[in-house]
């Protein structure tokens, strides 16, 4: 498979080293970007090809990862259009729906619409997708090979749910880093040195998060069993409750998806 991507970012960075360690041979890829550094290092790292337009690069080959910013897409889409065919076109910008996409293309290309994380650039990532009736399959088979280069990869069945999922895990990442801040201060507040406490929040959300991943038990079952009648856990969980810890993440998580349709919207009317 012959993939082209446009943009060669920190996202596009993760899936081609994915690709790669997966065995697939750089000399297949290639890479559109305008930055002359960025080309550079690029190429020395991976050792594919780079251009510095679209134009340059094609034939595109059996696929095209859209991989730039929201804020370039109807740009980018455009200067790709007289250069694509029927190929396998995957978007992961946050954002743009199909529809706008599909026009700024010229009603080319067969689409599929992705939302990663950042966790995808150590390959522990989760994306979804969503992929237009046009694609076939193999097409998302073809996908999901692309996309699971950097980690899981769930598929949803309507385009629209893609907002929910930016709120979810496209942002999620960064409510978690908070979340360890917060343990972390408290931690330094409490007269541990900030490495100890830094240490020890970071360690225990990764061995939580582990815990619930492998446990065919639920999140609130797993959190039952840590918590005994009268111990430490129940204090600070009352603690939480009372401050409504739990429905402030949810009007977050809410607030975050609204943003998810304002922006596809404002960003459709280029």
């Amino acid at each position: 498979m012959n993939i082209t991507f446009i943009g060669g970012g920190n996202m596009a960075s993760a899936l081609i080293v994915g690709l790669i360690a997966r065995g697939q041979p750089a000399g297949t890829i290639k890479v559109v970007e305008i930055l002359h550094e960025a080309r550079a290092r690029l190429a020395e790292q991976f050792g594919i090809a780079c251009s510095a337009s679209a134009a340059e690069a094609a034939p595109f080959g059996d696929m095209v990862v859209l991989a730039v910013k929201p804020q370039q897409m109807a740009e980018v889409a455009r200067e790709v259009a007289p250069h694509l065919g029927d190929e396998l076109v995957l978007s992961i910008a946050a954002g743009i729906r199909l529809a706008d996409l599909r026009r700024w293309l010229g009603g080319k290309g067969r689409l599929v619409r992705c939302m990663p994380n950042t966790p995808a650039l150590i390959g522990q990532g989760v994306t979804a997708a969503y992929a237009d009736p046009r694609v076939s399959a193999q097409g998302r088979t073809a996908a999901a090979h692309l996309l699971e280069s950097a980690g899981k990869v769930v598929w949803v069945d309507d385009e629209a749910l893609l907002d929910p999922v930016t709120a979810l895990s496209g942002s999620g990442p960064a409510y978690i880093f908070y979340f360890i801040e917060a343990m972390e201060q408290a931690g330094v507040e409490m007269g541990l040195p900030q490495a100890t406490a830094r240490e020890l929040a970071i360690e225990t959300a990764v061995g939580a998060a582990a815990l619930a991943a492998r446990s065919t038990e639920s999140p609130a079952t797993l959190r039952g069993r840590v918590t005994s009648k009268g111990g430490t856990t129940e204090r600070a969980l009352e603690s939480m409750r009372a401050d409504g810890v739990a429905a402030a993440i949810a009007r977050a998580i809410h607030a975050a998806n609204a943003r998810a349709r304002e922006l596809g919207s404002e960003f459709g009317k280029s």
